[in-house]
């Protein structure tokens, strides 16, 4: 059985389908696709159904990264049950998570740059009202995260 995780920021357009795509990515470099399997989903219902912005998408095609076919998508209730990591991008969306994940399954629930080493930020800052840096920054952050957390699960 493969392990999944949901990536969760609020509108699933900027850094939640960011952390899907590294995970991709680095999953597929590192030779483990079959053990992991990943979404991305938002706390509110703003852009369901929208493609990622598309500065979030040139700056991951930059580093390699295929954003253009995910769809932004809403939490739901199953994704408490179905995925074994829920991984929030700050503190408001693990708050958020909080209230809405029944007890029995918080244990799942994180912040994604607990995993960093290299930065000492504990959430990833939303790009979208910014310039090209900040989705760069974005990409910084998720990308040394998302590794720690894949080779920490893959040590499990």
């Amino acid at each position: 059985m493969p392990r999944r995780i949901l990536f969760v920021c609020t509108g699933n357009i900027c850094r939640s389908p960011t952390a899907e795509g590294v995970a991709r990515g680095l999953v597929k470099k590192l030779g483990l696709e079959e053990a992991f399997e990943f979404d991305s989903a938002a706390t509110h219902g703003y852009h369901v159904g929208d493609t990622p912005d598309p500065r979030t998408v040139a700056a991951a095609r930059q580093r390699g990264y295929d954003l253009a076919h995910l769809r932004a998508r809403r939490v739901t209730d199953f994704d408490f049950i179905r995925f074994d990591h829920v991984i929030a991008m700050g503190r408001d969306h693990l708050e958020w998570l909080q209230r809405a994940c029944p007890p029995l399954y918080h244990d799942k629930l994180a912040l994604l740059l607990e995993f960093s080493e290299s930065f000492d930020e504990d959430e990833v800052p939303d790009p979208y009202y910014g310039g090209m840096d900040g989705f760069e920054r974005v990409l910084d952050l998720v990308e040394d995260a998302v590794e720690q957390l894949l080779l920490r699960l893959k040590q499990r």
